[in-house]
């Protein structure tokens, strides 16, 4: 069915979601990388926020990720995003090939190709697009990129031998592991390193030092000239503490909150979706318009006694 839509279309447009991270973004290019190849499509990259994560630019083809759609009849791909509301478009009618790990997928495609065991919405992509297209070695640093970045280093209870076996073959097939490390661990803004300080001082303990919540205000990053890309990370810092079983990174936006959540063996999904949210069991988030911050963590603290998570 993929290969048949793909061969079908003249005009692809591939979409990552609002606020990218490395997989969404790794991804969308790795799979630009393959049907660029073919002259006879005209195909976009696509992303719809004011900002992307610019210690990405090393990554194949990044400058020719647009902000806005070209192509009004293209068929869509979409990467690593569990609804269509965070694409940032009206997609009302579109074919759409939505291609994902996350266990929240709404499955809002008119192909859902979404492999929740998988670890990265990259192992999905090289796993369907391995079968019927050769992977360049452009295509194998976005997709490696994307994995290394989702698995947090390998790290997330989500790797398992064939993470490991698509991650070797991604190296074989040209995966540039050093610059990707290089770009991952030395090329952090000033504004990122101010932004965590930010955070960290505001590191606050709730039952029993279990749960762990960092804030951020407006006045923070506005003082710190900081980008929703710099913001990526600081929720796993109240993770890393031996006590805190549920990390929450509470950030204040101009009409609202956005709040992720991360544990070590809670399924914190659950409350995610008491929000309207979703992700996976141990990384997911939500967004909240017209709360207060104290508002919104005082919310949170209640919602998790409801739910029993602590017990």
């Amino acid at each position: 069915m993929l290969k048949k839509k793909i061969e079908e279309a003249t005009t692809i447009t591939i979409l990552s979601h609002l606020n990218p991270d490395a997989d969404t973004i790794g991804t969308s290019l790795g799979i630009y990388s393959i049907l660029s190849q073919d002259r006879s499509k005209r195909i976009e990259v696509v992303n719809a926020s004011n900002a992307l994560p610019l210690y990405l630019d090393f990554l194949p083809n990044y400058k020719k990720i647009k902000k806005s759609m070209d192509f009004k009849d293209s068929l869509i791909i979409a990467c690593d995003c569990g609804s269509i509301d965070r694409l940032g478009f009206d997609l009302d009618g579109r074919d759409i090939i939505n291609i994902d790990h996350h266990s929240s997928n709404t499955n809002y495609g008119s192909t859902n190709i979404v492999f929740t065991t998988y670890a990265s919405a990259s192992q999905v992509a090289y796993k369907v697009f391995s079968e019927i297209y050769d992977i360049s070695s452009d295509s194998a640093t976005c997709f490696y990129t994307a994995l290394l970045s989702d698995t947090r280093y390998f790290t997330t209870s989500s790797v398992d031998e064939e993470v490991f076996s698509v991650a070797k073959n991604l190296l074989e097939k040209g995966a540039k592991s050093d610059e990707i490390v290089y770009n991952f661990t030395q090329r952090k803004s000033l504004a990122s390193i101010r932004i965590l300080e930010k955070a960290l001082s505001s590191l606050t303990l709730y039952s029993e030092a279990k749960v762990a919540i960092l804030v951020i205000s407006q006045d923070d990053i506005l003082s710190t000239g900081a980008t929703m890309p710099d913001m990526e990370g600081i929720v796993d810092y109240g993770r890393s503490l031996s006590t805190v079983e549920i990390s929450i990174f509470v950030m204040e936006l101009s009409d609202g909150v956005r709040v992720s959540l991360r544990s070590k063996n809670i399924d914190i999904s659950k409350l995610a979706l008491v929000f309207n949210g979703g992700g996976h069991k141990y990384a997911s988030g939500f967004t909240l318009k017209q709360f207060s911050l104290q508002e919104m963590i005082d919310k949170i603290i209640s919602k998790i006694e409801e739910l029993g998570l602590m017990k």
